[in-house]
């Protein structure tokens, strides 16, 4: 086990996070217990099944990740990693109702400029 204050963490965080890989790290505040470091590559964590997808969806679930850095985390692809959260009905995108109206008004505008014109008929002759 090791210990690290609040101000060796600030300085050096590479370091107590080397040293999380070979145990737990202490983090003291004003020479108090405050925190543990733990790394998670130790003991093969997170290679256990389902460790790696759990983590990312609570990461991602609670806003501390984004949709694509959530995926790598749970070594998924972004389209699985949707589906995986559709499973747990979990919104893969997150719009405040302006957002959602803004977005459907630009794909309305889109649509229109998207139709072709339309076909006109000439009168046809008179025989």
């Amino acid at each position: 086990m090791h210990a690290v204050s609040v101000s060796g963490l600030k300085h050096n965080p590479a370091e107590a996070l080397l040293q999380a890989r070979s145990g737990p790290v202490v983090v003291l505040n004003r020479n108090n217990p405050d925190a543990v470091l733990i790394g998670l590559e130790e003991g093969g964590l997170l290679q256990a099944p389902g460790v790696r997808a759990a983590l990312a969806t609570a990461l991602f679930r609670d806003g501390e990740l984004s949709l694509v850095r959530a995926a790598h985390v749970a070594e998924m692809d972004v389209a699985r990693f949707i589906a995986h959260l559709g499973r747990l009905g979990i919104a893969a995108i997150r719009l405040t109702a302006e957002e959602t109206h803004a977005d459907l008004d630009t794909l309305e505008q889109w649509l229109q400029s998207s139709l072709p014109p339309p076909i006109r008929s000439s009168p046809t002759p008179v025989r």
